[in-house]
């Protein structure tokens, strides 16, 4: 009998093979599965921005907010004009009933977009 191996920890898969698998599994709303892999993928690499975002909208998806939480912030640290990364902490922050937090994120989140608003 075949052990059991994990899904997220296939043998002799690439990076890049987990990085298109978790794109199927986040497609298919399989959100923790998705981030399990992605996991793998933001080790493997670090300064990529692109895994470490979908990595926090399968935490956000999946209710895994402190998570996603801490992804976006440090996909921000990473890239701090990017936008999507700013609206994501900013509703993460709201569904946590942390709104007076969540509305400097969503005020960048505008900003970014050229949308000034009433603070203009």
């Amino acid at each position: 009998m075949t052990p059991y191996v994990p899904v997220a920890e296939v043998p002799e898969e690439t990076t890049a093979e987990r990085w298109e698998r978790a794109g199927l599994f986040f497609d298919a709303k399989e959100y923790a599965e998705a981030a399990r892999i992605l996991a793998t993928v933001v080790e493997d690499e670090p300064g990529q921005v692109a895994p470490r975002l979908l990595l926090a909208r399968a935490y956000y998806h999946s209710a895994q907010l402190r998570r996603a939480e801490e992804e976006l912030r440090e996909v921000i640290a990473r890239d701090p004009v990017e936008r999507y990364a700013h609206l994501m902490l900013g509703r993460t922050l709201q569904r946590q009933g942390r709104d007076a937090e969540a509305a400097g994120a969503l005020r960048m989140a505008d900003a970014l977009a050229g949308d000034f608003g009433e603070w203009s």
